[in-house]
């Protein structure tokens, strides 16, 4: 084949000089050829299987490869193989297909790279679509395995190029470790950092996170190798970083999802100057209240009891023990609560009080609701809120409110018609 081009271009009007290179790039071009129409009948053949495939085994599975460009770029080995075998034959010099045998090895490695990464990315997406996904989310050891495979790749191309094993080019890149380390020095710690959240079992897709940090609360929607994803609840996006999640800390609620209930912790400000101790007439009201009336009885009778045996003088009300309305009332709330169709009953149900503030007495009701929606839960407890400040009357109890500018107002005009009434 060389002899014959070699002869024809000797032939042509060509200059002696120029007969040899343009011997090669005729070889060159005629190799090119072969190997482009090696690819072109491959891909043919290739598609036509995959169609009876598909006809006859229609899966996912098989879209989702053959969408994906896998095959296509796997195809391109075949051009490589050409190369690399029939170069030798007819390239008539020994460095162009030494050089061209080099290229298709690197060639076929970098075609056989990028089908890898396809082949992630359709594993990838199969196994997101599967329930494990929630549990073991990997987009962040995908992506670790892609720098992988780019560094892989890069790093055998040039051994290939070059002539030289990857092994000493590993031992060249030792005095460079330290540049290498620092350049990745985010990737790497972003990698730590997702293998102990997967494997930690501490945060997964769909669960609702709180990072103030990073102003986040709402959804994780994505977990990759440097970011985590966070949908708020007002609809903005936050990207923290996967780092930042392990070392500064975030609050998880998906315990609080998959337990029985959501919990209430609400506060009610009692104005202490409001308690005080129980008058018949009011127990008598409250004994009118059902689920108060078992308890007024026995407690009256224990209290009756117990100031007889110690011989307590009931003239004055400080001596032994008494009811007082703000007690009726923190059992009457145990007992509402308790008979709340929408609390549950298997967790805490408690009414206590806080520390006395500037703002009153702290009366906090500490109970679960059963719906954990967000909508339901806000109507479930701001249903009980407003029973609660409704019956405070009841109980001769008042809310404390700190004074408004219709109570100055008021306070003033008083004061003012006080005056006139004083000086007429």
């Amino acid at each position: 084949m060389s002899e014959f081009i070699l002869s024809v271009l000797r032939e042509s009007s060509l200059p002696p000089e120029q007969v040899g290179l343009a011997t090669e790039a005729v070889e060159f071009s005629l190799l090119c050829l072969l190997a482009w129409l090696a690819h072109t009948v491959t891909v043919k053949l290739a598609r036509s299987a995959a169609r009876r495939a598909a006809t006859a085994t229609p899966t996912r599975l098989h879209d989702r490869i053959m969408g994906s460009g896998v095959l296509r770029s796997a195809l391109h080995v075949v051009p490589a193989s050409m190369l690399y075998t029939i170069g030798p034959l007819v390239l008539s010099s020994p460095a162009v297909s030494s050089a061209i045998m080099r290229g298709s090895e690197a060639y076929a490695l970098i075609a056989l790279a990028f089908a890898a990464n396809k082949v992630l990315t359709v594993a990838r997406d199969v196994y997101e679509g599967r329930q494990a996904a929630r549990r073991f989310p990997i987009r962040a050891h995908v992506q670790a395995a892609r720098i992988a495979l780019i560094v892989g790749t890069a790093l055998l191309t040039v051994a290939i190029l070059t002539g030289k094993s990857p092994v000493l080019l590993l031992g060249g890149l030792g005095a460079a470790a330290a540049v290498l380390l620092l350049v990745f020095k985010d990737t790497l710690q972003s990698l730590a950092a997702g293998v102990q959240l997967v494997y930690n079992d501490m945060v997964r897709p769909d669960d609702w996170v709180e990072i103030p940090q990073h102003g986040a609360d709402g959804s994780v929607q994505e977990i990759t190798l440097h970011t985590v994803k966070v949908q708020n609840w007002d609809n903005t996006v936050s990207m923290v970083p996967t780092f930042a999640m392990v070392s500064q800390g975030f609050k998880n609620w998906r315990g609080m999802a998959e337990s029985g209930g959501r919990r209430i912790k609400r506060s009610v400000h009692i104005d202490i100057s409001s308690v005080r101790f129980c008058e018949p007439e009011l127990l008598e009201r409250c004994r009118q209240i059902q689920i108060l009336k078992d308890y007024i009885d026995s407690a009256e009778a224990e209290i009756e009891e117990h100031n007889r045996v110690h011989g307590i003088d009931p003239t004055n009300p400080a001596n032994g023990r008494r009811l007082t309305n703000l007690g009726i009332f923190r059992n009457y709330l145990i007992r509402y609560l308790q008979a709340h169709p929408m609390i549950n009953q298997d967790l805490i149900v408690m009414v206590r009080h806080l520390q006395p503030t500037a703002r009153g007495l702290p009366v906090e009701i500490y109970a679960f609701a059963s719906d954990k929606r967000w909508v339901r839960y806000e109507e479930i407890q701001a249903d009980i809120l407003d029973h609660v400040h409704a019956v405070l009357p009841l109980f001769d109890l008042r809310a404390f409110q700190s004074p408004a500018g219709a109570d100055v107002s008021a306070v003033a005009g008083c004061i003012k018609g006080e005056r006139l009434v004083a000086r007429a």
